[in-house]
């Protein structure tokens, strides 16, 4: 049985239009975060025969693999679930909180969040991060699917650059695809990570 399986979405494909459209949305899950689980579990299997022949003379690309396609399943994962067709308005409660202290208002936050999205070269993602060490919120660009997020951070808020994400509907007008995404941002679902991970302690990564 493989490791790593694709999650249905948690609504339907059309669900998000105008924001983003069904036909990004199927390929995008169907197509794309497929074959980052696919690649995964292959990965995984070959780690496991190179270990049972004590072969390792690929295990570098073996290793930058496990990175690029996990780094794929669990931002997508997270992606899914930070959207809803109710999603929108900005956060409230303890998250909202959160984001005051760490980056002074909500606007001050999302006009840094739309900076490092619309920042991205190439592919990757803006993310809003949770530091299992300071016990703080970044916000951090996340090159490709891997690159650039320390082992301590926790993501909260996932928004997704590379051009599959949007071409389709809005070719290269970047701009306008991220200030559209707040309207299907699913508030609920981020606080509902921030109240799991703020608890944590720094004692979990470093004493």
């Amino acid at each position: 049985m493989d490791a790593y399986l694709l999650p249905d979405l948690p609504y339907d494909y059309s669900a998000l239009e105008p924001y983003i459209s069904g036909e990004i949305m199927e390929l995008h899950h169907d197509k794309h975060h497929a074959t980052y689980v696919k690649g995964i579990n292959t990965t995984v299997e070959q780690l496991a025969e190179a270990r049972e022949q004590g072969s390792f003379g690929s295990l570098s690309t073996l290793e930058k693999n496990l990175a690029f396609h996990l780094g794929g399943h669990v931002n997508h994962s997270v992606f899914w679930a930070n959207m809803s067709p109710d999603g929108g308005d900005k956060p409230t409660g303890a998250l909202a909180g959160r984001i005051d202290q760490d980056f002074g208002s909500f606007a001050a936050f999302r006009a840094h969040f739309e900076a490092v999205a619309l920042g991205v070269q190439g592919s990757g993602w803006s993310v809003l991060a949770w530091d299992m060490v300071a016990g703080r919120c970044y916000v951090i660009q996340h090159f490709d699917h891997q690159g650039n997020l320390p082992m301590c951070m926790v993501p909260l808020l996932t928004l997704d650059m590379w051009e599959h994400a949007y071409y389709l509907q809005y070719k290269n007008d970047k701009a306008t695809f991220v200030k559209q995404w707040w309207n299907i941002v699913s508030w609920a679902d981020v606080q509902d990570r921030y109240a799991k991970v703020s608890t944590q302690t720094r004692g979990l990564i470093v004493p």
